[in-house]
Order: C-alpha cells, then sequence, then structure tokens
C-alpha cells in the first residue's frame, strides 16, 4: 500500500463519521488534510474498539492491547499493511508529532476500559473538577496539542491555549451528552458539583429515563456550560497563534462547538429530551465562510 492509499483510507473514515472535525478538515492545505484525516482515523479506530459493546470489557481490553502493540510496533519500523498506521507514521514524522502525546491520546481512548470505570454495578465518575479537567486532557486536549503541531505555531502560549480549547470542546461534548453517557453507567458531572447542587447520581439516571428536568437540575448544567464557555476565550487567543494557512480551519472547528454549546444554552439546558446538534445548513454556512476566509489567507500569504 503506497501512503497515497493509506491516506486516501483515512480520508474515507474522516468523511464517513468525523461530523464537525471533518468540516474544519475540509479548508486546509491538502498536505495538513490529510495529517489531520490520518490523526483521526486513529482516534476513531480507537474509540471503535472502547465502545463495542457488542463484547465483553475484558475482551474489548485484550483487543485493545494487541491493536496498541500492533501501533506501536509499526511506529518503530516493523511491518505493516495497516492503513492508519502507515499514513499517521508519515504524519508523525512529517509534522514532528512525538511518540508522548501519541501514546497519552491513546491513554484517553482507553480510560473508560480502566478496570475502576467498569467494575460490576458501578457507575463512574469523577470526584472534583480537577478530575474531570484530567479525563478532558486526555480526550480531548491531547488532541488538540497533536492538532496545533499540524496547522503550525511558533509562539509557546499556543500549547496551553489549545489544551484549554479541547477542555471545552469536551465540555460541550459531555452536556450534549448526559443521557447517553448516564444510559452507559457514566457520569461525568463531578461529584463535587452535583452535592452542592443536592442532586444524586439516582436522579441523573431518573432524568436518563424520562423524568422532568426541575430548576436545580438546568442550573447544575449552566454552571458547567459557564465553565465551558470560559475556556472558549482561549480558543479566541489560539486562533491569531496559528499558522495563517490552517487559522480558517480551527476557527470552523471552534464556530461549530461553540455554536453546538449555544444550542444547549438555547435549549435551558434540557439535554434529555432532544439531543442538542448544529443543523448541517448552519455548518455548511461556518464551511462556506471558512473556507472564503483560507482562500484569502493563501491568496495574501
Amino acid at each position: 500500500m503506497t501512503i497515497s492509499e493509506a491516506y486516501a483510507a483515512c480520508r474515507e473514515i474522516a468523511k464517513r463519521e468525523a461530523k464537525n472535525f471533518y468540516y474544519s478538515f475540509r479548508v486546509l492545505p491538502q498536505h495538513k488534510s490529510d495529517a489531520m484525516c490520518a490523526i483521526y482515523a486513529f482516534m476513531r479506530r480507537a474509540d471503535d474498539i472502547s465502545d463495542d459493546e457488542s463484547v465483553s470489557i475484558e475482551q474489548r481490553r485484550e483487543m485493545m492491547t494487541h491493536w496498541v502493540a500492533e501501533w506501536r510496533a509499526a511506529r518503530n519500523g516493523g511491518p505493516t499493511e495497516d492503513a492508519i498506521f502507515l499514513a499517521l507514521n508519515d504524519s508523525q514524522q512529517r509534522f514532528r508529532i512525538s511518540d508522548n502525546l501519541l501514546e497519552e491520546l491513546v491513554q484517553g481512548t482507553t480510560m473508560d476500559l480502566e478496570p475502576s470505570a467498569t467494575a460490576a454495578g458501578a457507575v463512574q465518575t469523577y470526584t472534583t473538577f480537577e478530575d474531570l479537567y484530567r479525563y478532558c486532557y486526555l480526550v480531548a486536549s491531547v488532541v488538540g496539542l497533536v492538532c496545533i503541531r499540524v496547522f503550525g505555531y511558533t509562539d509557546p502560549r499556543a500549547e496551553k491555549l489549545a489544551e484549554e480549547t479541547g477542555v471545552a470542546f469536551q465540555l460541550t461534548n459531555i452536556l450534549r451528552d448526559v443521557k447517553e453517557d448516564a444510559e452507559r453507567g457514566r457520569i461525568y458531572l463531578p461529584l463535587e458539583m452535583l452535592d452542592e447542587a443536592g442532586i444524586s447520581i439516582e436522579r441523573i439516571e431518573s432524568l436518563a429515563a424520562g423524568a422532568p428536568l426541575q430548576d436545580r437540575e438546568r442550573s447544575l448544567l449552566a454552571a458547567l456550560g459557564a465553565k465551558a464557555e470560559a475556556y472558549y476565550q482561549s480558543a479566541e487567543k489560539l486562533l491569531p497563534l496559528i499558522d495563517t494557512d490552517s487559522r480558517a480551519a480551527l476557527w470552523v472547528l471552534v464556530e461549530i462547538y461553540h455554536r453546538l454549546l449555544s444550542k444547549i444554552n438555547e435549549a435551558n439546558y434540557d439535554v434529555f429530551s432532544k439531543r442538542a446538534s448544529v443543523p448541517t445548513a448552519e455548518k455548511l454556512w461556518v464551511l462556506t465562510r471558512g473556507a472564503a476566509t483560507s482562500f484569502g489567507n493563501r491568496v495574501l500569504g
């Protein structure tokens, strides 16, 4: 398999699965867009193994261990015909993405398979917001740190800003998916925030099962939304630090995610009766504006 064929296979995965992310890939220069598709395909494969509820947790752990071992062997020069590994290895070398970042990325996608998170009858929770922040760092901020290496930057401030932008995205995802996560035994609302609001884990499970939402629960979700909103300010500061030819791609991604948070807010944080989303037509408008900006940046650059 050639590198071009490997990238094409990753692009098909991204086009089919990436949704919000793929809109931003489309306004990047080709070589950067290829790299982002490879990175996404790698994350998608890890997520699919982790979330495959057709097999047991133990089987998923074994599958993940085997897959990670294959990836590490390929990364270290071993033979592979896996399109994702081939494309990712090329991107890693081209954009100087460290092994440590990719290892952290895998650690993030496998957190839900850790024994402490999957004990029989247990609900996966995080005690404090700081604990939740660490989870967000591993599942989202690391992605941001990988992405800015593809986008390009020189100012070291971009690192912390990318980390906090990832937290903004993940908190948005958590708010959107409260119902679905609770149904799967995962409650990402910090226990300290639940306790302060006088809300039990059982109450969140009842809401997921159809109980009517009350003001105190809306207030709790709004408090987490306010934290997400604060981190979106880091995204605004990050944009001018990114290389000109990639700035529009980051803007598209931030704009779509920020609009998703706005949809949740407009619904008065009722994330139980209907899953919040940004309509396709709205995403296409954002993409069109981003593409125009990208073209202008390249012409001027």
